[in-house]
């Protein structure tokens, strides 16, 4: 099996020069092509106010990725709310944590952050269950956090913040690559919308997370690649593996 080109179904990194993909295109001589599959649209003001919910009648957030840290300060902003600052902040990562400085001063006493995972996250909410949460989230969420929540009895409430919404690709020739490699459900999705008769044949098709994984399969696609893994924690590291694993059957 010849691989000549991958697309990766993301933004092209600002830095190209320092991207693994680029390491990984000098190393087997492929042409690696980036493009966007899915984007962030914010639910306005005037819409979010249907679903009455009033973020200052919480006393903490769960924060989950950086674009609901953004979609948060954004509604607040529309919606002329001055964020007090004894609200407290709990976040899925560190990094998500430090991402809040770009809107309110730094306090660990307030801000919380766990180890990249959920279960994590559910244990530093749990020693604070006297507190009111608000999970902003995108319309297609993982349920995993909230299921967590519901377990523990947690007091919360989702707040649909932001949408993920399919990008127009019908200007691409998608069977022109010999690999594609997805980062969500929703990448997936945005596919078999702009190309409904979409056929896989003998593209190689990579996915990163279970539930990208999930929806691959689903959809009737052959998953050759998966990631993460003990062995591949990246999806570089995955193609690295899989292309290597392959040029050793010939």
């Amino acid at each position: 099996m010849k691989i000549k080109s991958i697309l990766v179904t993301q933004p092209q990194p600002s830095e190209l020069e320092k991207s693994p993909y680029r390491d990984l295109a000098k190393k087997f001589n492929l042409d690696v092509s980036f493009r966007q599959f899915i984007k962030i649209e914010g639910v306005p003001a005037k819409e979010f106010r249907k679903d009455r919910i009033n973020p200052m009648d919480f006393t903490a957030v769960i924060f989950t990725s950086r674009n609901a840290v953004d979609h948060y300060f954004r509604i607040c902003k529309e919606m002329r709310i001055e964020v007090p600052d004894t609200m407290k902040y709990f976040n899925i990562s560190e990094s998500t944590a430090y991402y809040l400085q770009k809107y309110v001063q730094y306090r660990k006493r307030k801000i919380f952050y766990s180890k990249d995972n959920f279960e994590n996250l559910s244990e530093l909410i749990k020693k604070h269950k006297s507190e009111k949460f608000l999970l902003p989230c995108s319309d297609i969420h993982n349920p995993e956090m909230a299921k967590m929540l519901d377990d523990n009895k947690i007091l919360y409430k989702k707040a649909i913040i932001y949408r993920t919404v399919s990008c127009d690709l019908t200007d691409m020739k998608i069977n022109q690559f010999d690999m594609m490699v997805f980062f969500s459900p929703a990448g997936i999705k945005a596919l078999y919308k702009n190309f409904p008769k979409y056929k896989q044949n003998n593209t190689i098709i990579g996915a990163f997370g279970p539930a990208t994984a999930k929806a691959a399969t689903d959809a009737g696609l052959t998953l050759n690649i998966s990631a993460p893994s003990k062995e591949a924690p990246s999806m570089t590291m995955a193609i690295d593996q899989f292309i290597q694993a392959e040029l050793k059957k010939k």
